[in-house]
């Protein structure tokens, strides 16, 4: 039996992985903002919640076999108009997060133990206008991880990541309320939103269940050679899109929504 911590443990991907882990017989450790029935209340923001959940996960666990991270903000903003305490905080959230977490309850991690980071599959592809921000925390999380399996291995650690697709959680429903908060709100573009959110749904159409993500993670966890990166749900469009030369990438965008 292998215990594990997972980070977001109240959120769609979080939940499920949790879920799935406690049926295959591990002991599951959930770390969310708010505490719920099994969930402990730890904000990743904030190192003494983190400090104050490792004497209790140490207490209870003793050691880790894995952390998986799915802690994240998803936001749709303009990067010329959002408040500067927005673009910080997807940085502590997304990035920063994965940092305090992973130098916090690395002490508790055995031999051999695994990290699972849940990156995005717009982490290494070119950004649709005003989701900059996300694709940037996005690619810079998936360097930081980069950066860390070359470390992590000289302590017999491994590090995996993850870039899913769409995903049926209850960030396809906050996407479209920030949309349309964006679109009332900006004073620098003509933003349709309808127009806009044809593009979304389009990309959110081949949406999976949070379960597809639970199955991967348990498979990069069980393999005795998990892969570096798995990929789940990848959207034919956006690789197309993304194999097309930049200036025609610009062109397009730009008639779609102007």
């Amino acid at each position: 039996m292998s215990s594990y911590l997972v980070t977001g443990a109240s959120g769609g991907m979080g939940s499920a992985i949790c879920r799935m882990l406690a049926e295959g017989g591990h002991r599951v450790w959930g770390i969310d903002r708010q505490e719920t029935d099994g969930v402990i209340g730890a904000d990743i923001t904030s190192l003494p919640a983190l400090l104050s959940a490792l004497e209790r996960i140490r207490t209870e666990a003793g050691a880790l076999d894995g952390i998986i991270h799915t802690a994240g903000v998803y936001d749709l903003a303009s990067l010329a108009e959002m408040p500067e305490a927005d673009f910080v905080r997807d940085f502590d959230i997304n990035l920063f997060g994965l940092f305090r977490v992973n130098q916090v309850f690395l002490p508790l991690l055995k031999e051999h133990g695994r990290i699972v980071i849940i990156s995005s599959e717009l982490a290494p592809l070119h950004p649709l206008p005003f989701t900059g921000i996300y694709g940037i925390t996005k690619a810079a999380v998936e360097r930081y991880a980069e950066a860390l399996r070359m470390e992590l291995q000289l302590l017999g650690h491994q590090v995996i990541v993850l870039r899913p697709g769409a995903v049926r959680t209850g960030m396809l429903s906050v996407s479209t309320e920030k949309l349309n908060a964006f679109c009332a709100g900006t004073k620098r573009y003509r933003c349709s939103a309808a127009r806009f959110m044809r593009i979304v749904d389009r990309i959110e159409a081949r949406s999976v269940p949070p379960e597809k993500i639970a199955e991967a993670v348990d498979r990069a966890l069980r393999v005795r050679r998990p892969r570096l990166v798995y990929c789940v749900n990848r959207n034919p469009l956006l690789l197309l899109m993304n194999a097309l030369p930049k200036r025609l990438q610009l062109m397009i965008i730009r008639r779609i929504l102007e």
